[in-house]
C-alpha cells in the first residue's frame, strides 16, 4: 500500500491548502454528529456536509482555486471544461464570481436538471457525445482553437489545493479524529485532504473509499502506475472515473494510509443511513466514502474510535432515489432475497410462511403455470445480518424447500423481481386487491385469515415502509361462489375485485 511520508514533505502542496482562497466562494461546511450509526456501531462517527455548499458539492473548492489564479489574459479569453456532474456547477459558479466566461461540454446523456444548473450560473453549455471521454476531446480541441484555458476537474495541483482545505476544517472541528474516510474518483478531494492531514497530524489515517466497479487508484496501485479501466459503472457517476491522474496517483500513494472497494448496495444503504441521521440526501457519490466506513470499521473491528467521512455532493436526480430505496435494505443486509419452490395447492403460501417463524416478509412474487410446483421471489427482513439470511436457507432446506439465496445476484435485484408474472393458460381465475396494516406477521396473519379453502394462482406483495400493504391476489375458480365473496367481505380488508384491469388483462390474464 502507500508509502507514508513524513511531516516535512510534500510542503509545496500543503503551502497551496493554506493559501487556497476557497473562502470567496465556498463556505465552513459543518461536521455533524451521526448519533444513530455512531450506536450501532460503537465508534462516534461524523458526516463532513460538503453538500452545504452553494454547487451542493466540494468541486466549488478546486474550480474556484485554479480559476482565482488565472492571469489577466487567460480570464479574458474564457475557460472550458468537460464535465457531467459537479466539476461543471463548480467552473459555472466561480466563472460567474470572477466575470470569466466559461464554456461547458457535457455528453448528450446529461441528466437535465444539471445542465440546467450549469447554465443557471451563466456558462455556456455544448452538449457533445455519448460519453465523458467525447465530451473531453471536444473540450480539448476547443481550448486550443479558440484559445480557452482547460480547467481540469482533478489532476491539477491548485484543484487539488482547494479540496485540501477540507482537510484542514476536519482538524479544525475535530483534532482528536481516529481516521478520515474520504471518497476517491480522479483522486483530487484524497489527495488534497491527505496531503493536509498527514502533514499536520499524521497519526490520524486516511482511508479512500472506491466504488468496486469504478476503482481506478486500487488498478493503479496494483499495476505500479495509473491504468485506464475498460469500463465503469455510472451509478455512482461523481468518482466513476477510468483512469486516475498522474499527481493525484502520485500523492494518494503516497499519503494514504488505505484504500477499500465497496458496491453498490453498500452505497444505497449509506445514502439511507445519512438521510436517517441527519435528514441530508446524498448522491450515490456523496455516500461512498460512509460505505468504506462501515465495511471498514466491521473488516477490522474497529471500536471506541472517532471517525469522519466527507459527504461530497448531493446532486442527485430525483428518479434515482427509487433505486436508491430498494437496494439500501440489502446493502445494509436488513433484507434477503430467496427463490423457493414450493407446492401448488391450497394452504402451500401458509406453510411456507410459517417457516419464516414469524419474520417480516418485505416482498411475495408468484404466478402460476398449470404445474404441480410453484417458484417463488420472496423477501424477508433481517434483524440479524447476513448471518440471520443464511439461517434462514438453511432453515428452508431442513423443511424440504429447494431455495436459492439471491441477495447477491445482481440480475435477480435488477430485473428479475419486476419480471416475475405471465399468462396461467387454461386457468379460470378472479384478482382482487386487499390492503392490511403493516407490522411484523401481517403477511402470515393475512393468509390465515385467507384461509386455505380457495387455491391461488398470483400472489404479488411488496413492503414499501407505508402504514398499510397491498397484496394483488388471483384466485381460481370462485367466479359466481357465494361463499367466496362472503368470506372476502368479512375478512375484514378493505379489498376490491380488478379481474377487469386492462393492465391484468393484457399482460397476466388468460
Amino acid at each position: 500500500m502507500p508509502v507514508h511520508a513524513g511531516p516535512g514533505n510534500g510542503s509545496e502542496h500543503l503551502r497551496a491548502v493554506l493559501r487556497a482562497p476557497v473562502y470567496e466562494a465556498a463556505v465552513v461546511s459543518p461536521l455533524e454528529p451521526m448519533e444513530s450509526l455512531s450506536a450501532r456501531l460503537d465508534n462516534t462517527v461524523s458526516v463532513k456536509r460538503e453538500d452545504r455548499q452553494p454547487i451542493h458539492s466540494f468541486k466549488i473548492r478546486g474550480a474556484y482555486t485554479r480559476m482565482r489564479a488565472l492571469g489577466d489574459e487567460e480570464r479574458a479569453r474564457g475557460v472550458i471544461t468537460a464535465s457531467a456532474g459537479n466539476h461543471a456547477q463548480g467552473v459555472a459558479l466561480s466563472a460567474s464570481l470572477l466575470g470569466v466566461h466559461a464554456v461547458v461540454v457535457m455528453p448528450v446523456t446529461t441528466a437535465p436538471i444539471k445542465v440546467g444548473a450549469v447554465r443557471g450560473h451563466g456558462a455556456e453549455v455544448l452538449l457533445v457525445g455519448d460519453t465523458f471521454d467525447t465530451a473531453k476531446a471536444e473540450a480539448l480541441r476547443l481550448a486550443d482553437e479558440r484559445g480557452l484555458t482547460y480547467v481540469a476537474p482533478f489532476d491539477d495541483p491548485l484543484v487539488i489545493a482547494g479540496q485540501g482545505t477540507i482537510g484542514l476544517e476536519l482538524i479544525q472541528q475535530d483534532a482528536h479524529l481516529d481516521r478520515v474516510f474520504v471518497p476517491v474518483g480522479g483522486g483530487g478531494l484524497a489527495a488534497g485532504v491527505a496531503v493536509l492531514i498527514k502533514n499536520l497530524m499524521p497519526a490520524i489515517k486516511v482511508i479512500g473509499v472506491e466504488p468496486a466497479d469504478a476503482a481506478c487508484l486500487t488498478a493503479a496501485l496494483g499495476a505500479g502506475e495509473p491504468m485506464e479501466l475498460p469500463e465503469v459503472s455510472r451509478f455512482a457517476e461523481g468518482v466513476a472515473v477510468k483512469r486516475i491522474g498522474d499527481l493525484t496517483f502520485d500523492l494518494c500513494r503516497r499519503y494514504l494510509d488505505d484504500v477499500i472497494t465497496v458496491d453498490s448496495d453498500e452505497i444505497c444503504a449509506a445514502v439511507k443511513d445519512i438521510f436517517e441521521d441527519v435528514r441530508a440526501v446524498a448522491e450515490p457519490a456523496g455516500a461512498v466514502a460512509l460505505a468504506g466506513l462501515k465495511k471498514y470499521a466491521e473488516a477490522h473491528g474497529i471500536q471506541g474510535e472517532r471517525l469522519a467521512h466527507i459527504l461530497s455532493g448531493a446532486n442527485v436526480p430525483f428518479d434515482t432515489l427509487r433505486y436508491i430505496s430498494e437496494r439500501a435494505e440489502i446493502g445494509e443486509h436488513r433484507e434477503a432475497l430467496f427463490g423457493v419452490t414450493i407446492p401448488d395447492r391450497a394452504g402451500a403460501f401458509l406453510a411456507f410462511v410459517d417457516v419464516l417463524a414469524g419474520r417480516s416478509v418485505t416482498e411475495f412474487n408468484y404466478r402460476s403455470d398449470g404445474s404441480d410446483r410453484a417458484r417463488i421471489f420472496v423477501g424477508v427482513q433481517l434483524t440479524g445480518g447476513a448471518a440471520e439470511g443464511r439461517e434462514i436457507h438453511e432453515n428452508l432446506t431442513a423443511a424440504g424447500y429447494e431455495s436459492v439465496d439471491l441477495s447477491t445476484d445482481d440480475t435477480a435485484k435488477t430485473h428479475v423481481r419486476y419480471m416475475i408474472g405471465g399468462r396461467s393458460p387454461g386457468v379460470d381465475e378472479e384478482v382482487y386487491s386487499f390492503e392490511f396494516p403493516e407490522h411484523p406477521g401481517a403477511l402470515s396473519r393475512f393468509l390465515t385469515e385467507l384461509g386455505t379453502r380457495w387455491n391461488i394462482t398470483m400472489f404479488h406483495y411488496r413492503s414499501h415502509g407505508t402504514d398499510y400493504g397491498r397484496v394483488l391476489c388471483a384466485f381460481e375458480g370462485v367466479a359466481g361462489d357465494e361463499d367466496f365473496a362472503a368470506h372476502v367481505t368479512t375478512l375484514g380488508y378493505p379489498c376490491q375485485d380488478v379481474s377487469a384491469s386492462p393492465a391484468l388483462e393484457y399482460f397476466l390474464l388468460r
